[in-house]
């Protein structure tokens, strides 16, 4: 059973996501003060943390920036009723792993903690060895790649898309869903620059308008089949 800690001053609304929560299986704690939440994120171990933007006596980002400062790595998913640009820019650069506008339905809070529950799992499945496709052989902890024996230079941003792909091998991936895994949910990405990124990373896998590794699924998205 996860562990989750839920820090919302709402007593209603809290209360109703609990309750939801903990319908699907979670163990939840429920704070409705900023300080105190601090506090029992900073003292016990969590599988996430539910932050609200605007609590009384310290807000979220700062729960965000003072957990991180202490090398904290919980996941933290930010819930705000704040939903300009700016704030969401100001919730993932204090620290906050996804940002999602209230109101929302539960289905996708649900479906935004599986993700980042399934990214999680993966990375420490993987972190300390290798993934092979066919004759690629990707080393995650050095982020590497090699094809029989030559490393393939690709930028920080062409390697979280292949390692993606790889992650979810025999899978379509569609091109908000790469954005989301890839970039997060950074202002001002449009879906298309997940095209010109698997272009960057074919030019250098495969050579020019090949598609050995990664395959093109027309209208939807893309994928690396075995």
């Amino acid at each position: 059973m996860r562990r989750l800690l839920l820090v919302e001053d709402e007593p209603n609304f809290a209360r109703f996501v609990q309750m939801e929560l903990e319908h699907e299986g979670f163990d939840v704690t429920v704070s409705h003060d900023g300080r105190e939440g601090l506090q029992l994120a900073t003292e016990r171990e969590w599988d996430l943390i539910l932050i609200d933007l605007m609590l009384p006596g310290i807000n979220g980002i700062e729960i965000c920036r003072r957990l991180r400062s202490q090398h904290n790595k919980t996941p933290i998913i930010m819930l705000t009723a704040r939903d300009t640009v700016m704030d969401r820019v100001a919730g993932l650069d204090s620290g906050a792993d996804d940002y999602i506008p209230k109101p929302f339905a539960i289905e996708e809070l649900l479906a935004r903690m599986r993700a980042l529950f399934r990214r999680l799992d993966d990375d420490e499945t993987e972190q300390e060895g290798s993934v092979v496709f066919l004759d690629l052989t990707v080393d995650v902890p050095s982020r590497t790649v090699t094809r029989q024996g030559k490393t393939i230079e690709l930028t920080k941003r062409e390697f979280d898309l292949l390692l993606a792909l790889l992650h979810h091998r025999n899978t379509v991936m569609s091109r908000e869903r790469l954005l989301n895994e890839v970039w997060g949910y950074e202002a001002g990405v449009e879906t298309n620059v997940v095209d010109v990124y698997v272009r960057y990373v074919r030019q250098k896998l495969d050579g020019p308008d090949k598609e050995r590794y990664i395959q093109t699924v027309r209208g939807i998205g893309y994928m690396m089949k075995t």
